[in-house]
């Protein structure tokens, strides 16, 4: 696997403050996209253990809420298994920190995928130029959703992702509720 980048202390991509690792290879190549230096597999730099290790480094960080997974596609077919093993490492480390992952794909495509049970939000769903809505929470156009993974796969329903800290007051763009029963709706 290759990588671009890996962003520290990032607040724009999850919950918290977050540690982003920004892969290399993307098949979507969606109109406008803001990061289509990262669609080549070939780019960026290897993913060694250097860079794991700098990656692991700053995951332990007792500030630090989690790491997300952007790119490119975390799950481009050529990713999949290094994002297997990373995230599975990981949960072993961090137990108590999250996982958030950016994809093209629709929830329905990639469900089964064994990588799923180490993920705790997706934001899924290719980035579409028509539906674009900067005002949105976590996700650049309407058609994306942020999905609570572990509610998700416990109910078989699709849960959005709503922090009790969170909602936006549009009665009909409704997807779920925070624990304390505000509306989530973004």
């Amino acid at each position: 696997m290759r990588y671009h980048d890996i962003t520290k202390d990032d607040m724009k991509n999850g919950d918290g403050l977050r540690i982003v690792l920004w892969v290399s290879g993307c098949s979507h190549m969606c109109s406008q996209c803001q990061n289509p230096q990262t669609w080549d597999p070939d780019g960026g730099i290897y993913f060694d253990d250097d860079a794991r290790k700098e990656l692991f480094d700053l995951l332990a960080r007792d500030y630090i809420s989690g790491l997300t997974l952007s790119g490119g596609d975390p799950l481009y077919p050529g990713n999949r298994d290094e994002i297997f093993a990373l995230l599975k490492t990981f949960k072993e480390k961090f137990p108590k920190k999250t996982v958030w992952l950016y994809t093209g794909y629709t929830w329905e495509e990639i469900k089964s995928l064994p990588l799923i049970q180490y993920v705790d939000v997706i934001v899924d769903g290719k980035y579409d130029k028509n539906l674009r809505d900067v005002t949105l929470l976590w996700k650049g156009s309407s058609n994306q959703r942020v999905i609570d993974v572990k509610e998700t796969l416990a109910t078989g329903k699709v849960k959005i992702h709503c922090p009790d800290h969170y909602s936006v007051l549009d009665p009909d763009y409704v997807y779920g509720s925070s624990k304390s029963g505000v509306p989530c709706m973004y």
